[in-house]
């Protein structure tokens, strides 16, 4: 009897789970068809904007608006913590810029290498009196420096503070109604800043902030400061971050640009009016994800003073970036930006989620990062738990489960491929069909490893938020041309 009423029990619990995972199929089956509508309607937008802007690439007239008087002059803020390798190449790109007025600040955020001892010698630096604001409060400056030969150029030695406290010195010190942020590992092209002043101009007084495309630099020729020859990266790791920033800028953040729902710039590149910043409280210090945090706050503060505004995309305002080449950095790099993407929802997305006042970023963007973006590493790990279960209680057959992943994998390919064609009619940057056929080569192999380790590397920057780390992490710098 005790047998039966075991193997009854037990028989019992099965239906249980079966019944459960039955249900967790349904949820999953809505939530994969919810997040592939979504995609699709932001790659629609991308592609439906996409002639529109190539027509602005073409007619509008960069070299005559370079040089007019016009153009809004613009701050130019480098925070850089151990850049000794790239801090010259990067100051020298700026001051190459084809811009009629603009300033560049480099903050030096108390490196432990010779970024200070470099930029000082390179440009013969002295130490100076400046009147500095005190709008907003950072960690102790040690000293302003600036040469007359180089009247475009102040330097900034301050304590350790972090990226966040690093601009906001910037800030505090900064001439110009206008800023923009630049990493110190990055370079512009020399009409960058006057392409994306031209989107600020389109409508200045509704124009928050303005991002930039971030392309990345390695294995380019660099000679002072420019790149001069674009080559697709030849490691592997970099290929694979090329061809998914290809995907994330012009198959994406086009997208979301037009419907004024965009929910970065990136810290590489952006431009912001320096009052509205100001008023938000600055970048936000402590831990990472102080670019998606500014963008936050801009768009809280400014629908709830009932401002108009919009957050702009310009795709053809191109800073080229070092990507991590290494497993060890680039995961460091993506466990950063999972804990940076979960400390802003909690502390700020989500009392702003599906609230009308929040206009499109409250009823869709926040509500699509939270599920789609933030909750994706506990959607991803539960549904291969339940395929797993599925196949242990024979609950399908192994071709609805091959055919379903076909179905996931070439709807997520096809987004790939209309990114790289975006690319390809609008911008061309890499013309040799050698790096096209890499380009097809490394979409296609994005989803064999490298998006699942990305699923680990998000779910371990959890764990850290919830740890309460909030370290940096490894980032090692090279030479440009190494």
């Amino acid at each position: 009897m005790r047998i039966i009423e075991y193997y009854l029990q037990q028989d019992s619990w099965l239906n249980l789970l079966r019944e459960f995972l039955l249900g967790y199929g349904y949820l999953a089956m809505f939530y994969v068809i919810a997040v592939t509508a979504i995609y699709f309607l932001i790659f629609g937008l991308s592609i439906r904007h996409t002639l529109p802007l190539k027509r602005g690439f073409q007619y509008n007239s960069i070299k005559k608006l370079s040089g007019s008087e016009h153009v809004p002059p613009v701050s130019l803020l480098v925070p850089a913590y151990n850049e000794e390798l790239t801090i010259k190449e990067n100051v020298r790109s700026l001051l190459a810029l084809n811009y009629p007025e603009y300033e560049v600040i480099v903050i030096n955020d108390g490196s432990k290498d010779d970024t200070f001892q470099v930029l000082v010698e390179e440009f013969q630096l002295k130490k100076i009196s400046a009147i500095v604001s005190d709008a907003i409060k950072t960690s102790k400056v040690r000293g302003i420096y600036h040469n007359p030969e180089y009247p475009q150029l102040y330097f900034i030695d301050k304590e350790n503070g972090g990226k966040a406290d690093a601009l906001n010195a910037g800030i505090n010190l900064s001439h110009y109604p206008l800023i923009s942020t630049i990493d110190a590992d990055s370079l512009l092209e020399k009409d960058a800043l006057t392409r994306i002043a031209r989107v600020y101009m389109e409508n200045p007084e509704d124009t928050v902030a303005v991002g930039g495309n971030v392309r990345i630099v390695n294995s380019c020729t660099v000679e002072d400061g420019i790149v001069k020859d674009v080559t697709f990266p030849k490691k592997l790791l970099p290929a694979l971050q090329n061809v998914e920033y290809i995907k994330a800028f012009l198959g994406g953040r086009i997208g979301w640009s037009a419907v004024n729902g965009l929910i970065i710039v990136s810290g590489a590149f952006g431009v912001f009016q320096k009052e509205k910043v100001i008023a938000v409280g600055g970048y936000r210090g402590g831990y990472p994800g102080e670019d998606m945090n500014i963008v936050i706050k801009l768009h809280r503060y400014c629908l709830e003073n009932e401002i108009p505004y919009r957050v702009a995309f310009c795709p053809d305002a191109v800073c080229w970036t070092q990507a991590p080449d290494t497993y060890r950095i680039l995961s460091s790099q993506r466990k950063r930006w999972g804990r940076g993407n979960l400390k802003n929802m909690v502390e700020e997305g989500f009392s702003m989620v599906f609230r009308p006042r929040y206009k499109v970023f409250g009823m869709l963007t926040l509500p699509y990062n939270i599920l789609f973006e933030t909750l994706n590493p506990y959607f991803r790990i539960s549904g291969m738990l339940a395929i797993l279960g599925y196949w242990l209680l024979n609950m399908t057959e192994w071709k609805t489960l091959v055919v379903f992943g076909l179905v996931n994998f070439l709807s997520c390919f096809i987004l790939s491929l209309g990114a790289l064609y975006i690319e390809e009619t609008a911008f061309s940057r890499y013309p040799k069909l050698s790096d096209l056929n890499k380009m097809l080569l490394y979409s296609f192999l994005m989803f064999i490893g490298y998006r699942q380790i990305g699923v680990l590397w998000r779910l371990m920057g959890h764990i850290d938020f919830f740890r309460n780390n909030n370290t940096w992490g490894t980032m090692v710098r090279t030479n440009f041309n190494k």
